[in-house]
């Protein structure tokens, strides 16, 4: 075995393979997409680039991944076989690894220290925006799971700045499954300004020596009588609700073809109808909630089984009965077939279908077998990854689940430290079978899974290809896709293999650019708009905004960003952005405007705006919000009044996120340009005493004009309500305890 021979390469650790050199050598050339498949070494022709660039071209290289846990991953395999350097000297480590969880203090100084970072996406968009470090000197950008580059994913966002301010650009982008269509790969090209793309299939002669055997066997699976009644009456429901709408004129398709396409299609008919007013389209959008409510309590029964059907059915209930359940929900929940079934559920006392056993036996046999096997169970919902842990651990094999993490109803996720520890654990073999959803898909690599089993079909020919991807990586593996005959296992399954055929397709029919790539640093990338070209038009130069640290993900940001605003990130206790002492912003779309109207407090939210600055701002986003509910054009109108009149908040109308974010820019430039001491309390001339007096009271916290009288009205005189004791002021009618304290805490605390 030959090895790489490189200054920066650890010598003897890396086997020289032909295909990865050739992927190399072309990556340095243009800004390159790699498609390789699963198992062959994306990770290392990343790491023989990076070793190039930094050696010919110093500066940083820096490595994204979409999880922590592919992030750890990644700053692994680096610190092994990577010979860098640190700009602070050779006793401190070159590499870090970037998580949220560190304070932006302790980041910068990390990005300082370091020439080799690794870290999600989304802490550096966060970081980049807040000003506190610039891309300039970074040599390589690599993407790891580039074919995420789509729509507002922090890839996207990243790419373009990189390319914009770094003095000598290149960004290498890496995927195992771009996906099927051209387009889609297109589209992530231009968002990473990618130029060249290599690729390679497992055929391929440089290739084919390095392919481990992968066995994919598929097992065809009964679905029991009882579910097959279940799904029975579930769609005489759905047959019931596609009547209901075809009767109002909706165009429906037959029940067997209610595909997730087909349901797109019927909720675009619907919008339509609700944009042009008609009332039969705001009564449709609820009978669409039931019908995808009813459709996925299809496709559990078809494809997980009983008791997480059985969990469906009950949760549906419970809202339907419960307050604040949607229209939807109380609808089922009244539809005595629906409670016939619900009781019908309630009578099963253990798993009907037969893939949990099934899962069980295959799991069972591979390690009677291979007694070191690791062993991966994907599995789509987090309800069925519980089921299949307990099933297991009940018949004597020890197993864990590895799901994202956010907490889901009753469900707690995994802390990204959680998932890491996790996968080191099943690394070392402390336990044999890890149950994964789609959080454990991408890119993980654990050397001696052998054996991959698929719960359930997917649709996707990302995702498959994933899946598949986790065996088979350094010796022989095996994937068994469980099948339930006659349900949707099937249509998926049929799905995802011609998505993937496709792909394979498309992937051998790119071919390099016609046109020689120009040299890195001097290619011309198309940028929006508001971007300017050079690192000047990055340093934030421009007005003061405070963002609130959970609008980040949302494009208002990034347009903020590339206008040349100087933004701050941080928690902010009410409202969306505040701009100066005076000005604070909640951002609203039209659809959340109406949303929040109706299921959540909306005034109480403006409420704390209102009462915590000078000059409190609504933005409502994206048109009317009586076209997005079933709410009468003078209902929105009178709250509207409410909101400007009785709260005093000014409310702005803008297009969408770009337009928002061009409002907020023009906002903080005004109060950014003006000058001299600004007067907290708005001013009105010509008021008479009674007026003044009254103006001055009603500016205590919680006070209002109306509380202002009754205790002007009581005591007299400002003095004697500034001077009131605590027992004085609660007597007053309408004045709580709370109020009470806070105007006899504010009258003697000491300006300071």
């Amino acid at each position: 075995m030959t090895f790489i021979s490189h200054p920066l390469v650890k010598p003897d650790s890396i086997e020289s393979r032909e295909y990865q050199l050739s992927v190399a050598m072309k990556a340095l050339d243009a800004n390159t997409m790699v498609i390789l498949p699963t198992g062959l070494g994306k990770t290392a022709v990343a790491l023989l680039v990076a070793a190039s660039r930094l050696y010919n071209e110093g500066g940083r290289v820096l490595m994204l991944a979409p999880t922590k846990p592919l992030v750890e991953q990644h700053l692994r395999f680096f610190e092994k076989y990577l010979l860098a350097k640190s700009p602070e000297g050779s006793d401190v480590s070159p590499f870090v690894m970037f998580t949220g969880e560190a304070p932006p203090d302790e980041r910068t100084a990390d990005w300082n220290r370091a020439s080799v970072i690794m870290a999600t996406p989304q802490v550096i968009k966060n970081d980049v925006i807040a000003g506190r470090y610039t891309l300039s000197d970074v040599t390589l950008l690599i993407v790891d799971e580039c074919h995420r580059a789509v729509g507002n994913y922090a890839y996207v966002f990243l790419a373009q700045r990189y390319l914009a301010t770094a003095k000598t650009p290149l960004l290498l982008a890496m995927t195992a499954s771009p996906g099927g269509q051209q387009e889609k790969i297109a589209e992530v090209c231009t968002n990473l300004g990618v130029v060249h793309i290599e690729t390679r299939t497992e055929s391929d002669p440089d290739v084919a020596p390095y392919v481990h055997e992968r066995e994919i066997e598929v097992v065809t699976i009964e679905l029991p009588g009882e579910l097959k009644a279940g799904i029975g009456t579930i769609n005489a429901l759905i047959e019931d609700r596609l009547s209901l709408l075809a009767s109002v004129h909706f165009t429906v398709p037959k029940r067997d073809r209610l595909t997730m396409k087909a349901l797109s299609a019927l909720n675009a008919q619907i919008q339509q109808r609700i944009q042009n007013r008609d009332p039969a389209g705001y009564s449709a959008a609820s009978v669409y909630a039931e019908l995808m409510k009813l459709k996925h309590a299809v496709t559990l029964a078809e494809s997980q089984g009983s008791e997480v059907f059985k969990g469906y059915i009950a949760k549906l209930i419970a809202e339907g009965r419960g307050p604040g359940g949607s229209k939807a929900s109380q609808r089922l929940a009244q539809d005595r077939s629906f409670q016939e079934l619900f009781d019908r559920t309630l009578t099963w006392k253990e798993e009907l279908h037969t893939k949990p056993a099934i899962a069980l036996g295959l799991v069972r046999d591979q390690l009677e077998a291979h007694p070191e096997s690791r062993i991966i169970i994907f599995a789509t919902f987090r309800d069925t990854v519980q089921l299949l842990v307990d099933f297991l651990a009940k018949n004597g094999i020890a197993a864990e689940r590895f799901v994202g993490q956010a907490t889901k109803d009753s469900e707690r996720g995994l802390s990204q430290k959680k998932q890491i520890e996790a996968l080191s654990r099943f690394r070392k073999g402390e336990f044999r079978v890890l149950i994964a959803t789609s959080v454990g898909e991408e890119g993980l690599d654990v050397p001696s899974t052998d054996l991959v089993i698929f719960y359930e079909a997917v649709p996707s020919e990302i995702r498959s290809i994933q899946r598949k991807g986790r065996t088979g990586r350094s010796g022989a593996g095996r994937v068994v896709v469980l099948v339930t005959k006659g349900t949707s296992d099937e249509v998926f399954r049929h799905v995802s293999s011609q998505k993937e055929k496709m792909m394979v397709k498309s992937m051998r029919s790119m071919s390099p650019p016609t046109a020689p790539a120009p040299p890195p640093g001097q290619e011309q990338y198309p940028l929006p708009a508001e971007v300017q070209a050079g690192i000047e038009a990055f340093t934030p130069q421009g007005p003061a905004i405070v963002v609130d640290d959970r609008e980040t993900s949302s494009k208002v940001v990034e347009v903020l960003s590339s206008l040349g605003a100087a933004i701050r990130l941080e928690r902010l206790p009410s409202g969306d952005y505040a701009i100066g002492d005076r000005i604070l912003i909640e951002r609203k779309t039209a659809q959340d405007f109406a949303d929040t109207l109706i299921n959540r407090d909306l005034l109480g939210q403006l409420k704390s705006i209102a009462e915590a600055a000078p000059r409190p701002v609504l933005i409502i986003e994206g048109g009317d919000p009586a076209q997005r509910r079933d709410i009468h054009p003078n209902a929105i109108r009178g709250v509207l009044a409410a909101i400007t009149v009785d709260m005093g908040i000014a409310i702005l109308f803008t297009k969408d996120e770009q337009d928002t974010a061009h409002m907020l820019f023009v906002l903080a430039k005004r109060e950014d340009a003006e000058r001299g001491e600004r007067k907290v309390h708005p001013h009105k001339s010509q008021r008479s005493l009674r007026e003044e007096q009254e103006y001055v009271i009603s500016a205590f916290p919680d006070i209002g004009l109306r509380n202002a009288r009754l205790l002007l009205a009581h005591f007299g005189s400002v003095q004697a309500i500034a001077n009131a004791e605590l027992p004085d002021l609660t007597a007053v009618k309408g004045i709580g305890e709370k109020t009470a304290q806070r105007i006899f805490d504010l009258s003697r605390r000491r300006y300071s």
